[in-house]
Parts: structure tokens; sequence; C-alpha cells
């Protein structure tokens, strides 16, 4: 098996799942000298689209106003892998775990006030999932203070690593130097990965095919 097929994201389920996760979404587009403009933002995952709020105004509207092809991504670093892991000597060999979500689409300003108000409504709701707010409706004039930016994908693709290339007995080896590393994101990782602690005892009880 190739690595490069190893890592890919079969699942859109998995994908789906990923995305709404994700608090940061980075958008790119071209601005009027040619150049690719990156944006960290907010959005949500609905319907097969992605959604993000912002001002009325701005050189990204401006950039799609103009060239509505654009790029999304969002990842995650899971686990930095330091090159100690392999080899004391060799630097080259640190490496990293992670997800991340690659997107190539068109973009468009949402004017129905129905789909907007869906969009915003799911911003809400995923980022603050506690609730306490009053959900907008359509015929609100503050709908029209915001535009809503949606990037429908032409191609969509996922990466992960976390293990799943490695035999069994190699991702164990792996999984007890994250451990003994105990980094902030070890126990998280390790989870993805499919391991959990029991009984003081590092057991994999899941394999990690996405």
């Amino acid at each position: 098996m190739q690595l490069v097929g190893a890592l890919e994201i079969k699942s859109y389920e998995k994908i789906k799942e990923f995305l709404n996760d994700e608090h940061v979404g980075r958008i790119s587009s071209i601005d009027v000298n040619g150049f690719p403009q990156i944006i960290p933002m907010n959005f949500v995952f609905l319907n097969d689209a992605v959604y993000m709020h912002s001002h009325v105004k701005g050189e990204k509207l401006d950039n799609i106003s103009n060239n509505d092809k654009v790029g999304f991504e969002a990842d995650r670093e899971l686990e930095f892998l330091p090159s100690y892991f392999e080899d004391p000597h060799n630097a080259a060999l640190a490496d990293t775990l992670y997800i991340s979500v690659v997107i190539k689409g068109v973009a468009s300003f949402i004017s129905d006030r129905e789909e907007k108000t869906l969009a915003l409504n799911g911003l809400m709701g995923k980022y603050q999932p506690e609730g306490f707010y009053d959900p907008l409706k359509s015929d609100m004039r503050v709908l029209d203070a915001v535009s809503v930016i949606k990037v429908t994908p032409t191609s969509l693709h996922g990466k992960y690593k976390i293990g799943q290339h490695m035999n069994r007995n190699d991702r164990m080896i792996l999984a007890k130097k994250i451990l003994k590393k105990n980094s902030p994101t070890a126990q998280t990782t390790l989870k993805i990965m499919g391991f959990e602690v029991i009984d003081g005892q590092l057991q994999m009880t899941d394999e990690p095919q996405w």
C-alpha cells in the first residue's frame, strides 16, 4: 500500500464530523494583483457546503466578487513527534500526527433570507451549543448587517496520520512513547489512535481506520 493512499480519509461522515468539530478554517481567495489571500474564519459545514459570516465590505469579499474560485482548509495538529523517538542524532526524522481537510470550490454570497438564516443559526449552534441565545428569523433586519459566504465544493479531500500506516507492534511502540512524553494533547491523541489506558496499562482498543 502506498503511503499517500493510506493517509486518505475515505469516510465522508468522518470528514463532516471533523469539520463540525473544528473551530477555525482558512479561506483562500485571489486578490487584484493575483496573489492568494488567506484568512482564518469561523465556519459551519451544512448541507455539503461551507458557510461563513463576514462584514458586508472587505478585501476578501472584493476578491470573491472578481473571482469566485476559492480554497478552504481546516486542520488539527494532534501530536508533534520529536526526532529522538526514532534517532537521537537525526533531526530530519521529526514528524507530526494530524487531521486535515482541503476544499477547492466556488464561493457565493447568500441573498436568500431563509438560507442566510439557516447558516447564521448553524454557526450559533456550532459555537454556542449550550444555547442562551435567541435564534434568528428570516424577517429580522439584522440579516442585512452581515454577509454570508457559501463555498460549494468542487473537490474535497481529507488526510489523516494517526498511525494507521504502521503495523500493530509499531503503533504500540509509538503510543508508549507518546504516553511517556505526556504532552497536553497526549491522552486525546492516544484515543484517536485507538488506545486507552486501562488499569494502568496501555491497550489498543480500536483499529484507526477512517
